[in-house]
């Protein structure tokens, strides 16, 4: 499966948090938005520290796709 940040980059805009901020609030590094962006794996812990942040729930953040092959099944 893949994963998708795009409601986390959604909430980010609701409540004007930008990506320094997010790191700042978060204490996450750079490589952490780098992953956002691109729909990497991230630990757990980093996203538990971002919804501390945003005061949020890992549902709110992210969610799993399926694999494109495992929609043809």
């Amino acid at each position: 499966m893949a994963v998708s940040y795009k409601r986390l980059m959604h909430l980010m805009i609701e409540q004007d948090v930008s990506n320094a901020q997010l790191m700042r609030d978060a204490n996450i590094s750079a490589n952490i938005i780098k992953k956002i962006k691109t729909g990497q794996y991230m630990a757990l812990d980093k996203i538990e520290s971002i919804c501390t942040a945003l005061n949020c729930t890992p549902n709110d953040i992210l969610e799993f796709l399926p694999d494109e092959k495992e929609e043809t099944k």
